[in-house]
């Protein structure tokens, strides 16, 4: 396929793509802006596609992951924020940022405590979780149900909540 063919059949995509990029942008302008890089991608990667294949499907991969890569781009920007900035941004609300590194230690102690209390039915699905195993991966390390899964993180947090209330309100 020459570039020229290539790139009229992917023109004749973009219809389609506009309302996927829409779905997962959730706003216009983004959408236009994604469908653009994709496109660009698209074009830039044409040897990588292979003939006989579907185009279509390549093309919303391609949107896909420009647009998980952008989101991640954003997420990981954001979160690394310098939280004594931050707090200057708000001068005059010190809930922005733990004043007291003390007190922090101290809820993080509790919270470790209301762990080691859970049953090890409850504690070992929840850290688990908690350390970012997926519910199908838990089921099959520990040769449970899914929803059995699903259900003792579920209790888990429920007992935490409830063990960890006085932190709830703030005080």
């Amino acid at each position: 396929m020459t570039a020229l063919e290539f790139s009229s059949v992917v023109e004749k995509l973009v219809p389609t793509l506009r309302p996927a990029a829409y779905n997962l942008t959730r706003d216009s302008d983004d959408a236009k802006d994604l469908v653009q890089e994709t496109l660009l991608k698209a074009l830039v990667n044409k040897d990588k596609f292979k003939v006989g294949t579907n185009l279509k499907a390549w093309l919303y991969t391609i949107m896909r992951n420009t647009f998980i890569n952008h989101y991640n781009k954003v997420t990981k920007r954001s979160s690394s924020l310098d939280t004594a900035d931050y707090a200057q941004s708000f001068p005059g609300d010190e809930r922005m940022v733990a004043v007291n590194g003390a007190s922090g230690e101290f809820a993080m102690n509790d919270i470790y405590a209301a762990i080691e209390k859970l049953s090890e039915d409850l504690r070992t699905p929840f850290m688990m979780y908690y350390t970012g195993f997926k519910y199908t991966e838990i089921a099959d390390k520990l040769s449970l149900p899914i929803g059995t899964v699903k259900n003792r993180i579920h209790l888990a947090r429920k007992e935490l909540k409830v063990q960890l209330a006085p932190y709830a309100s703030g005080d």
